[in-house]
């Protein structure tokens, strides 16, 4: 669902939307594809008391983890003003925290009331299709680029988050390197430990 609404914002509500999770939930990741697809400037929510607000309302914008301005007077002007401003130019604005509108405890009203008719999309585990992308993005990453198959393998079998799919491509890196391999199935078993299951390994390379 986070994936697709990333993929055909043009067509977001009201030219918004704020996507909730936890950390490790693939938000950041999601926001960025977004920034890449729509040119789109990424800001966090905690500098935009400093942020030439004016500059930043002249393209779409991406701001992170907004739950952390509450009480914050400033910033909370400023993301209201930052608000205001891209939608009235024809932007599009994308939010991100870690829970609903409603849970953030900010301060100024026309913010909250604005936040709240913000249409909303909740991650929790990352699915298939977003854990296959971010896999895939952190070996492009490395120079590196197994074939689809040794991906799809890795998902099918390893701690969904963020962090997990982070110290997972980076151990199968140290291995390939240490032992002058290329990263193929048999390769990623190994690093996942499964080795000792000889079917998991039929037809690997």
């Amino acid at each position: 669902m986070a994936v697709v609404l990333t993929e055909s914002w043009q067509s977001w509500a009201g030219r918004k939307l704020a996507l909730i999770g936890p950390a490790g939930s693939g938000k950041t990741h999601l926001a960025h594809v977004w920034a890449a697809a729509s040119g789109a400037r990424i800001v966090n929510a905690r500098d935009l008391a400093e942020a030439d607000i004016p500059s930043l309302a002249s393209g779409p914008v991406a701001v992170e983890d907004v739950q952390n301005i509450a009480g914050n007077r400033p910033a909370e002007e400023a993301l209201f003003h930052l608000h205001n401003l891209v939608l009235a130019e024809g932007h599009h604005l994308l939010v991100t925290a870690d829970r609903e509108p409603h849970l953030w405890g900010l301060t100024l009203p026309d913010l909250m009331s604005r936040m709240q008719g913000t249409q909303a999309v909740r991650l929790d585990q990352p699915d298939d299709q977003l854990l296959t992308a971010v896999v895939a993005k952190l070996f492009a990453d490395r120079q590196l680029a197994p074939a689809p198959d040794v991906i799809a393998y890795l998902v099918a079998r390893m701690d969904r988050s963020m962090q997990a799919a982070r110290d997972l491509v980076a151990r199968i890196d140290r291995e390939a390197l240490a032992q002058k391999r290329p990263v193929t199935r048999r390769l990623a078993a190994e690093v996942l430990g499964q080795s000792e299951f000889p079917d998991l390994l039929d037809g690997a390379g």
